[in-house]
């Protein structure tokens, strides 16, 4: 196989990057009526602000979907054995074409998966290959690029578009101490990003991918390459520039990281893709926590002033659009406890959230404290970045197994359960709240809840230990690192499959009434797929198998999120609901 070689100058030093296989032309598209574009709130199709052209969309998540076996790679399994289907790019389009049934609209998917050495195993997936002298690989071949070029092409005959994110936030390294046996790409933190970056390119700290100009440069090539390879799709939903970006990750971050760090990051690459992009939407795909208080790289700026009217009489005048306020917080979690008061009941025993028991009723924080969603701890300023003028709509995430988002403490008065589902109606409706301060739209890009049957699989995202997996010894890890005995009818971790489709309806039903433009749920399962032992669709009967030329059927990654389980009919009712709904608000 060769190679192009094409020397790439930069600030801090040369890099080169080689391209593998043949790199497609593209053209500059001038006719922009085939694209998803914005006007004020609401994503339009086909250019014409009218009401059928105004496009809200229930959606899914699928990081894993151009890691399916393809009927491209057959030739690297033995051709002795029999496989389920063919091989097959079937396996793509069924997956794809079954979530349209179910009224998937967007799915959203990786569209990076980087390396440090070239899999062995031809089966295997990657898009780059990131070496520590300073050169990058790009893979355009059967087990590269080509997989996402079939997953768009599939997509399109399917009536769904796709949101393509950029790179992800976490790439945690597992080591001999996790006894980690899963293939690369079974978890959806398991596909390279900013730290592969990072370490690859001698880094100490996370955000040095934001701020190093080397690694500036490094990124901005990749983005190079996806961008201009499909910048004339139109079945491009829109370019996510990153996954949960934040200042804190499996690498660790530098006291100097702060929300304008991340918000200026932002603002360069998203000016960078639309530079060599004109048609497509992008997006931040941050987990939509604030900074309150926060100085601002972009304010806003007020409109021109309007003609002088005197207000009718009874009439105020419309208030200007503002940031979120500490004095807001307050009233918004008041407002919350005065309603929760008139909830009643819910078994608080024996559920946990947040790898930790319930809490019994304990003191309330202090009243001036804003909590971790919104005093930018993480180094995000969601709102900061919603203003950036090339940033097209604002993206949040909901993820309340892992992380925290309401504003001071917990209800005691309510269950476990009720907060978790009362904490996901707030973050919903305030995020919605955004649309109309910043005149774009909002969408919920990832949202889920680990149930009791997935428990076992769980594997949080800054992690690669499960822990809730009994292990050889028939004991669990803890969230807190602790070794604990083997898990009781009295200690279990999640919620019941039946809570978590009342939530996941609950969840739904907000996003619509609140206005919000997308609601996308985490993660989509597909069983009975083409097997390839040693990938993330390892055969069903032995998915630590060495053999690449194992073949059968096999199941999606599950890192605790899938809808694959006893529940499925039922969350997948919902989600076609849902998609009925919302479509008839446009």
């Amino acid at each position: 196989m060769q190679f192009l070689r094409i020397l790439w100058p930069i600030l801090l030093g040369t890099l080169f990057t080689t391209v593998q296989g043949a790199r497609r032309n593209t053209k500059r598209q001038t006719n922009l009526s085939q694209f998803v574009s914005t006007s004020g709130s609401q994503f339009i199709v086909n250019g014409r602000r009218v009401l059928s052209n105004e496009f809200k969309f229930v959606g899914a998540n699928a990081p894993w979907l151009p890691t399916l076996i393809t009927s491209q790679s057959q030739f690297f399994i033995s051709s002795s054995l029999a496989l389920k289907n063919e091989g097959t790019e079937d396996d793509i389009k069924s997956t794809l074409c079954n979530m349209s049934d179910a009224g998937i609209k967007v799915v959203r998917t990786w569209g990076f998966n980087d390396v440090t050495e070239i899999p062995e195993n031809k089966n295997q997936t990657w898009f780059q290959l990131i070496n520590k002298d300073g050169t990058v690989t790009i893979n355009n071949g059967t087990n590269g690029l080509q997989k996402l070029d079939f997953v768009l092409e599939a997509a399109h005959e399917c009536n769904i578009l796709v949101i393509i994110s950029l790179t992800n936030n976490w790439n945690p390294i597992a080591n001999s101490s996790t006894n980690n046996t899963r293939p690369r790409n079974t978890l959806s933190n398991d596909f390279g990003g900013m730290d592969t970056y990072t370490r690859q390119f001698g880094g100490s700290m996370h955000d040095e991918f934001y701020t190093n100009a080397t690694l500036l440069a490094a990124f901005q090539n990749y983005t190079t390459q996806i961008v201009t390879r499909y910048v004339n799709n139109p079945t491009v939903f829109s370019w996510e520039i990153a996954n949960d970006p934040r200042c804190n990750s499996s690498v660790e971050a530098s006291p100097s990281c702060t929300a304008q760090t991340v918000t200026q990051w932002h603002s360069t690459i998203a000016q960078h893709i639309k530079s060599i992009d004109p048609n497509h939407i992008v997006s931040s795909g941050n987990q939509g926590f604030f900074c309150v208080g926060c100085p601002k790289l972009f304010p806003l700026r007020p409109p021109p002033p309007a003609p002088q009217v005197s207000a009718a009489p009874g009439l105020r005048r419309a208030t200007k659009p503002q940031f979120l306020t500490k004095r807001k917080l307050m009233m918004r979690r008041e407002e919350r406890r005065r309603m929760n008061r008139a909830l009643s009941g819910g078994d608080v025993s024996g559920v946990r959230v947040r790898g930790r028991w319930v809490a019994s009723r304990t003191r309330r924080q202090e009243e001036n404290e804003a909590g971790s969603a919104f005093d930018g701890s993480a180094g995000v300023d969601t709102e900061d970045i919603l203003n950036i003028p090339e940033i097209g709509y604002s993206t949040f995430q909901f993820f309340p197994d892992q992380n925290t988002y309401i504003q001071g403490p917990a209800d005691s008065g309510l269950s476990s359960f009720q907060n978790v589902l009362q904490e996901g109606l707030d973050w919903i409706q305030l995020q919605g709240e955004l649309s109309s301060t910043f005149g774009k739209p909002v969408a919920l890009t990832a949202f889920g809840l680990v149930s009791q049957q997935h428990a076992p699989d769980f594997v949080p995202f800054n992690t690669t230990v499960a822990p809730f997996a009994a292990n050889s010894q028939g004991t669990t890890l803890s969230l807190n690192n602790t070794t604990t005995s083997s898990q009781t009818s009295n200690s279990t971790f999640g919620v019941t499959s039946a809570q978590r489709t009342q939530a996941y309806s609950a969840w739904l039903d907000a996003g619509i009434t609140s206005g919000l433009a997308g609601i996308m749920q985490y993660q989509w399962g597909v069983s009975n797929v083409t097997a390839a032992a040693g990938t993330s669709f390892s055969p069903n009967e032995d998915s630590t198998s060495a053999s690449p030329d194992e073949t059968g059927t096999s199941s999606s990654p599950d890192d605790g999120y899938s809808i694959i389980d006893s529940n499925t009919e039922d969350t997948e009712s919902i989600i076609s609901a849902a998609s009925l709904q919302i479509a008839s608000d446009t």
